[in-house]
């Protein structure tokens, strides 16, 4: 039987409450975001940037509040200590499985712990753009919005990771090179994938789309590092990994093994350069086979064994969530309840309009958690050209 704080935890009182806060707090900062936009950026690209990284910071830490927190989820992160040194001192390109509903917020308590949350960036559907609170935040930070047609997304790639290579601080930028999150049906689709072309299977990923990724190589050279970012959840954990659970309070234990890699180490060649990310996914999938079936990503590898760090909960993402819920929710609660104990039919009807509005919101965004916060260039064919080189969009698997 659950506890009475568990039972807090699991309210829908206190959903709404975070529901309240993480939306108003989002207009607010688009607002502020957008006023820098269009007042500041022109003159000013150094600062608008410098700014926009706390902005940022403040909204998506609020996600974070919820694993470290709230939810007492645990991180522990594989990493050799001369890798460690760097984390949150260069340019980043992430190579990260695309797994879990929960990845990008994993991924999202490391990036705050080296201190790179608020530079996060990753590759995007362009419709995600238009949705209020993130897709606008997305907009202003300058993330990369594709077309999902080849021959635009190219051109797209190579000015705006040319953009945020010039940032002052260091930016990390996520490449889900799967495009997809990982599911039986698209895993089926992808196995038969590879065996009508007498590519090497994979077990727990799906063979990753290359041309994302070497489109990106010639702006990312010579401009920081790739971190190769393995992550893992116990299968037989009782408590599944979903946005659900941790609004619920109920903690997850992740596994992320990190390794640094130089670009010296990725071949110039485009072809030659496919092959190499085709064959860092087969590494990883022997990595993950090596956790599922012996708790660790060691044993069952040829990877040097590592002794995890505990990430702990910093202090800032709590006080960041105290203060907007003390800006936001204690007077929205104090209108809202004026509304609905006014005793005025239309009154009561525009505040409980409010609260399903903000109920309605939050089930929206875990519905969105759920498909993918963002991915490396599509499936869907797009004017004669597809994800993988050579395929056609018959063969590939669809991107939610």
């Amino acid at each position: 039987m659950a506890g009475p704080w568990s039972m807090v935890k699991q309210s829908t009182l206190m959903h709404l409450c975070f529901a309240i806060s993480y939306f108003t707090s989002g207009l607010i900062i688009n607002t502020v975001q957008c006023v820098l936009y269009f007042g500041l950026k022109p003159f000013n690209k150094r600062l608008y940037r410098k700014i926009g990284y706390y902005l940022c910071y403040s909204f998506y830490s609020q996600l974070v509040f919820l694993a470290d927190w709230w939810s007492g989820s645990t991180l522990y992160v594989y990493i050799s200590d001369e890798d460690l040194k760097h984390c949150g001192k260069e340019h980043v390109l992430l190579l990260m499985n695309h797994t879990y509903e929960v990845d990008w917020l994993v991924g999202w308590m490391f990036c705050e712990k080296v201190g790179v949350l608020g530079n996060c960036k990753a590759y995007a559907k362009k419709v995600i753009q238009y949705i209020p609170t993130v897709g606008w935040a997305w907009k202003f930070a300058e993330f990369v919005f594709l077309e999902r047609s080849f021959d635009k997304d190219k051109e797209i790639i190579g000015r705006q990771i040319k953009e945020i290579m010039d940032y002052p601080d260091p930016v990390w930028l996520l490449l889900n090179a799967e495009g997809t999150r990982f599911t039986e049906k698209k895993h089926e689709a992808s196995i038969k994938f590879a065996r009508d072309r007498g590519m090497v299977e994979l077990k727990h990923h799906l063979i990753p789309r290359t041309k994302g990724f070497t489109a990106s190589l010639p702006e990312l050279r010579n401009r920081g590092v790739i971190l190769d970012i393995q992550l893992a959840i116990n299968k037989d954990s009782p408590i599944k990994p979903t946005i659900f659970n941790i609004l619920n309070g109920k903690p997850i234990e992740a596994h992320m093994h990190v390794r640094r890699i130089t670009y010296d180490q990725v071949p110039e060649d485009e072809t030659q350069a496919a092959e190499w990310l085709q064959e860092l996914f087969r590494q990883k999938d022997i990595m993950q086979e090596s956790f599922h079936k012996h708790g660790d990503f060691f044993t069952g590898s040829n990877v040097t064994r590592k002794v995890p760090v505990k990430l702990q909960p910093r202090l800032q993402t709590l006080i960041n969530m105290v203060a907007w819920n003390v800006l936001t929710v204690v007077p929205m609660t104090y209108y809202l309840l004026q509304l609905l104990i006014s005793g005025e039919f239309m009154y009561f009807s525009i505040g409980a309009s409010i609260l399903t509005a903000f109920y309605g919101l939050m089930v929206k965004a875990i519905g969105m958690s759920k498909i993918s916060k963002a991915s490396s260039y599509g499936s869907e064919k797009k004017n004669g050209h597809s994800l993988h080189n050579g395929s056609s969009t018959n063969e590939t698997t669809k991107t939610k």
